[in-house]
């Protein structure tokens, strides 16, 4: 018994006191911290919205009645009846997705350089030139002067400038 009275002196009991005190303390002011910040990894509400896509239950657009204006600017060529022409534009068409094959000389054996996509639009630089039993015509990218190649004639639709 002796043993455990020295356990219990007035010592002891105070400077327990004072550990738990200070541990009290520190869990209060973890807990208020943690109250007053934002949390950081919280899930936010989104925010959607669904615009309905047309349907044929809508109206259809009503066309202006005020024509647009033609251009009138120099090197714009309109080519009649649809007819390919060098300085006019053609468009890719007619290849279900496998594309059209510009290639560096007109002819079955030339190397291809690039493949035209359907809807691509290209300006008509040279041709025709008859090769292989084909009609070619040099195209180039408007948008790149580096796109360019003979292309056989049967996937190519004349177009106004786009």
């Amino acid at each position: 018994m002796e043993h455990l009275r020295g356990l219990f002196s007035l010592k002891v009991l105070i400077g327990g006191i004072l550990v738990a005190a200070c541990l009290f303390s520190v869990l209060l002011i973890f807990v208020f911290n943690a109250q007053n910040e934002e949390p950081s990894g919280a899930a936010s509400t989104a925010v959607l919205y669904v615009i309905p896509a047309p349907s044929a239950t809508l109206p259809a657009p009503v066309a202006s009645a005020t024509p647009s204006p033609t251009p009138t600017s120099e090197g714009v060529v309109v080519l009649p009846g649809g007819v390919l022409a060098v300085g006019g534009y053609a468009q890719v068409t007619g290849t279900e997705g496998e594309g059209l094959r510009l290639r560096a000389d007109p002819g079955l054996s030339g190397t291809v350089r690039f493949l035209g996509i359907d809807g691509e639009v290209f300006e008509v630089e040279d041709g025709p030139r008859e090769v292989d039993g084909y009609q070619w015509w040099f195209l180039q990218a408007p948008y790149d002067p580096n796109v360019q190649g003979w292309a056989v004639a049967d996937y190519l639709v004349a177009v106004q400038n786009p």
